[in-house]
């Protein structure tokens, strides 16, 4: 097949790039580099059947003539990371809303399929656990940022719901924490990045709030493979997915667990949210995926557990890491 991936050159977007690459897909993995990084694809540079475009999903010429011969889009671009969306909630909406809309209507009119990337976000602050896809939304007043990304990935979603209803071949999966090779030192969206740098460089190890904060985190494999699974499952078209482990795990937990893999002799302190949001913000304080749907209709089940998903990314991360 001849595939399409926006943000191809991310950290979930490059392991997709190299699934698709390793069963014999051409690739086309189109990045403007903000947040994605050239060393994920570096590897595949060279190959003949891997083609990158250092441009932005904006750019709707290079979107219709890509979209007019490939077999598959799997649409990840996007502005992500809470800090990033706080600071800048116009590029945000920008980015993710027009950004998707161009690529949904390329492929509209090619009628090609189309996997778009959304978010465990999209839930909200809503306290009824675990997650299901038909749940209700619960998010905070407009006058906070905070709740931009999830709005705007919400419409991401209407806009998939709109042209699955005009018959477009296309399934949403919402990513719950996904970890592992490739993330970003800076952290970008990622708490394991955060703490696992720090831990590595024997600083002090910041957890926001209390700590008791649940989340449950996904390795990428697992991530890839529900993301995959969404493109290939014909009964998968027309409906949303959650994506994401089902193991619960506090933020002061996981902070203990990588200070252990490390052998760090860092110290855990917790630093209020204003600290680093600025005043006003508000988080969510568990985020846990129902994932029967994933599991009854495409398949999915989460293979790696957390401290062997911890303990290849540490790995990885004491290879790329600068110290």
């Amino acid at each position: 097949m001849k595939v399409l991936v926006t943000g191809g050159a991310g950290y979930i977007g490059s392991h997709l790039v190299d699934r698709l690459l390793e069963r014999g897909d051409e690739v086309y993995a189109i990045d403007n580099l903000s947040t994605g990084r050239i060393s994920n694809i570096q590897h595949h540079l060279s190959e003949g059947r891997f083609h990158f475009l250092n441009d932005t999903i904006l750019n709707e010429a290079l979107l219709d003539s890509l979209a007019s011969h490939v077999d598959v889009v799997y649409h990840l671009a996007a502005l992500v990371g809470v800090k990033y969306v706080v600071a800048d909630p116009l590029a945000a909406i920008k980015t993710n809303v027009t950004g998707t809309e161009a690529v949904l209507g390329a492929a509209f009119k090619y009628w090609k399929k189309v996997v778009l990337a959304s978010s465990s976000e999209i839930y909200g602050k809503s306290a009824k656990i675990p997650f299901h896809e038909e749940d209700d939304r619960v998010l905070g007043p407009t006058s906070v940022g905070r709740w931009s990304y999830s709005t705007s990935k919400a419409i991401d979603e209407h806009f998939a719901f709109a042209y699955a209803a005009k018959g477009l071949p296309v399934a949403t999966v919402r990513f719950f924490n996904s970890y592992g090779p490739r993330l970003d030192e800076k952290g970008y969206g990622s708490v394991v990045a955060n703490l696992v740098r720090q831990a590595l460089k024997g600083e002090p190890m910041t957890v926001h709030g209390d700590g008791r904060q649940t989340r449950c985190f996904t390795y990428i494999d697992d991530t890839v493979e529900g993301t995959l699974l969404a493109g290939e499952v014909k009964a998968g078209e027309g409906l949303v997915f959650n994506i994401g482990a089902e193991a619960e795990t506090t933020i002061l937990e996981l902070a203990t667990t990588i200070t252990r893999l490390t052998g760090s002799r860092s110290e855990i302190v917790f630093v209020p949210y204003r600290d680093y949001y600025g005043e006003g913000f508000e988080d969510t304080r568990r985020r846990v995926p129902c994932i029967d749907r994933a599991k009854e209709v495409l398949g999915f089940v989460p293979k790696v557990k957390l401290e062997e998903g911890l303990t290849r990314t540490i790995a990885w991360c004491r290879e790329h890491y600068t110290r």
